[in-house]
């Protein structure tokens, strides 16, 4: 039978690529994060081959098992490139159907992170099989120039296996229709709103698996690990190799994974001066970051930090690592960028260690009882923190 809507669709709404309207965005999605506990969770009886269940529920899986044969709605589109887009060009191959604002800078640009990711834990055979399929949800930019230049800005025009399709508005709309997939549109702002349902298309071209992508997203390493594994779960056995990457592990005592609340993170000053700890932090959401000054991504980054900073006014902690840098180094460093907000040192990288921290930047953001909300490999960008933040709390105040 051809998928229609019904109520399995859990597609949490966001706001893209308007700061005005990212209150919006808090209220709607915090709806979003605490729904995933229950409705967003796999199954204890079912999983995919290749996943735990930490990592299905991060993905909030939802196996389209007992709902019959579901075939994926066409797709005629326009693509990136000029090319036509036809769903129909998969068939034989695994297509991970989504939808992107081409004007986004928040969500949609964390998303763009975890298909790379993702598409970075595929082998190449695996690669030439499955297809990361996209949808521009933006019908007041609908050229393939805008396309584009998003897919360009956000790293994917490197992938041999993108597409990000396009067209006239009323044939976005088509598409968005036949996919029952939700598109709000404010004609004054010239915003959207819009789903962050993820389709998985079988060779077959039948729906095998629905997930979302939403403020859990921004665990980068973990959730593209998760999508590739789901991607080669639904080739043919005989075309399923090895992902590379791992599943969310089980949590530690005390761990430090994402809905453990570790114990407060205690470390001497930056400044040379007493020490710095979460615990007095709490009641705050805390933004923890660590970075080195030999970091050339930390350097793009603690500019954004700062000014998120400043523009909380204290309302939300930051606090500042600094990894593994020689005697003095961290120091200028964070003279050098004019960082105001608390600074500790880590040394050894002990503490790095301590949060799994993978590589540098990395983001964690707790909640005021200290719970691990975000765990976040790489560079943030201002308003994709400031997403994430106002998507946690809607109590923020309005940007400036």
């Amino acid at each position: 039978m051809t998928r229609t809507a019904t109520p399995r669709r859990r597609a949490w709404m966001l706001w893209a690529g308007a700061a005005l309207a990212l209150t919006v965005i808090a209220a709607v999605v915090v709806v979003g994060i605490v729904g995933r506990a229950s409705s967003g969770a796999a199954s204890d009886d079912y999983l995919r081959a290749g996943l735990n269940k930490p990592t299905a529920d991060l993905l909030a899986l939802d196996p389209m098992t007992g709902e019959g044969t579901v075939t994926a709605p066409a797709i005629h589109l326009t693509n990136e490139d000029g090319t036509p887009l036809t769903l129909a060009r998969f068939r034989g191959k695994v297509a991970i159907v989504t939808f992107n604002d081409d004007e986004c800078t928040d969500q949609c640009a964390l998303f763009a992170q975890d298909i790379q990711a993702a598409d970075g834990d595929l082998t190449p055979a695996e690669r030439a099989d499955i297809a990361f399929v996209s949808v521009n949800a933006n019908p007041y930019h609908p050229s393939a120039a805008d396309a584009l230049a998003w897919s360009t800005r956000h790293g994917l025009t490197a992938l041999s296996n993108w597409y990000f399709g396009t067209g006239s508005p009323s044939q976005l709309a088509a598409t968005w229709n036949a996919w029952g997939e939700p598109v709000e549109l404010d004609p004054a702002t010239r915003t959207i709103q819009h789903g962050t349902d993820i389709f998985v298309v079988g060779p077959n071209g039948d729906e095998v698996d629905l997930a979302q992508f939403g403020t859990e997203s921004a665990d980068t390493a973990s959730f593209g690990h998760g999508l590739a594994q789901l991607a080669v779960d639904a080739l043919p056995s005989a075309e399923r190799g090895a992902v590379a990457g791992s599943n969310l592990p089980a949590p530690l005592a005390g761990g430090t994974g994402i809905g453990d609340t570790p114990a407060a993170l205690k470390l001497a000053a930056l400044s040379g001066g007493g020490t710095v700890s979460t615990a007095s932090d709490r009641g705050r959401f805390t933004v923890v970051n660590f970075w080195a000054s030999s970091c050339s991504a930390c350097t793009s980054e603690m500019p954004d930090f700062e000014a998120e900073y400043r523009a909380f006014g204290g309302k939300v902690a930051f606090l500042g690592v600094d990894v593994s840098d020689p005697a003095g180094a961290g120091k200028a460093f964070a003279a050098k960028y004019g960082v105001d907000y608390p600074l500790a040192v880590d040394p050894t990288g002990a503490a790095a260690g301590r949060f799994r921290v993978t590589g540098l930047p990395y983001t964690v953001i707790l909640s005021p009882s200290g719970k691990v909300l975000v765990r976040h490999p790489g560079a943030f960008t201002q308003p994709e923190l400031d997403f994430v933040l106002r998507s946690l709390d809607a109590a923020l105040p309005p940007s400036s």
